[in-house]
């Protein structure tokens, strides 16, 4: 499997209210492949409470098993560590216009 593939798709899945892709967000913690052809995802959100929850979740799954290889999939939403601007991309903090 490869995850420059599967992230690439991930850079297709934007957050419905800030416009910016997932990646580039800082939303996505860690990608893994546990045994060939299972993918399973960390993600968070900005915000606990957060109304995209079960559609980013679902775009996430849904783009990834565009991947070649990619046969299961497993989302997990994650709290630990809780999401800060500081993890997005220098791309992403200059459109928001945070630098």
């Amino acid at each position: 499997m490869d995850f420059r593939e599967v992230e690439a798709h991930l850079r297709e899945v934007h957050d419905p209210e800030l416009g910016l892709n997932v990646v580039d967000l800082g939303l996505i913690y860690r990608m893994e492949e546990p045994e060939e052809g299972k993918l399973v995802i960390e993600m968070t959100m900005t915000t606990p409470g957060c109304p995209a929850h079960d559609s980013l979740a679902e775009a996430v799954e849904w783009a990834a098993a565009r991947a070649f290889g990619v046969a299961d999939i497993e989302v997990r939403v994650v709290w630990n560590p809780p999401w800060t601007p500081e993890r997005m991309s220098p791309e992403a903090r200059r459109v928001l216009g945070w630098t």
